[in-house]
């Protein structure tokens, strides 16, 4: 084994062995493109860290919120599917509590509420057979109000219109990098938030941007 492959392993073991709350993301690779240990957050978690790991995810008509302390240099994103606030079953898949997890974390983890900015992603038409319910509209008209109320400064986004994103944040600088994706890969997207909105109701009975 040669000391770089040696160091990758020993980034993904320290992240494999913090202790993992309810809903936190938990699947750690080696991100060659960014040289760092990165985190891939599904429907439904979150994930705050205070390092620049790389915290990705894939969004159709889902929601991704990325929330930032710049002082004390900590940032954390979520990945919700829906806007209603749900029930605690269906955990972080509802945007208000998606939400609430992670503010949550943030401050147990140092962050200060009235230093919190935002920069959301996602909310796009991708799938067709939610083309008459406007799922991503209302998820953005969710996080948009939420910010709102809350009192949280929305410094970048990325939302609506017809394809899916991809989206990494870097923690501690609250660098967020979006990737609106190519049409060919739509089908995979929608597929995997079909996927997920299946395992919900059972529960329930391009171009690079960067955003500063």
């Amino acid at each position: 084994m040669t000391a770089a492959v040696q160091d990758e392993a020993l980034a993904i073991a320290a992240l494999r062995q913090r202790p993992r709350r309810d809903h936190e993301a938990s699947f750690f690779f080696w991100d060659p493109a960014f040289g760092c240990a990165s985190v891939k957050i599904l429907p439904g978690e979150f994930y705050v860290h205070d390092q620049d790991v790389a915290i990705t995810t894939t969004l159709g008509s889902c929601v991704a919120a990325c929330l930032h302390d710049r002082t004390a240099g900590i940032g954390g994103m979520n990945h919700f599917m829906l806007p209603d606030a749900g029930d605690a079953s269906a955990g972080g898949r509802f945007g208000a509590f998606a939400m609430e997890l992670l503010i949550n974390e943030l401050l147990k983890r140092g962050a200060r509420r009235n230093a919190l900015e935002a920069k959301v992603f996602g909310g796009g038409q991708v799938m067709k057979s939610l083309a008459g319910t406007l799922i991503g509209e209302k998820n953005v008209s969710f996080v948009q109000q939420f910010l709102a109320s809350e009192r949280i400064p929305l410094v970048g986004s990325d939302v609506l219109e017809v394809f899916p994103r991809k989206v990494c944040m870097f923690p501690r600088s609250g660098r967020v990098l979006c990737r609106r994706l190519p049409a060919a890969q739509v089908g995979q997207t929608e597929a995997q938030e079909a996927q997920y909105r299946a395992q919900l109701g059972r529960q329930r009975g391009g171009d690079v941007e960067l955003f500063r």
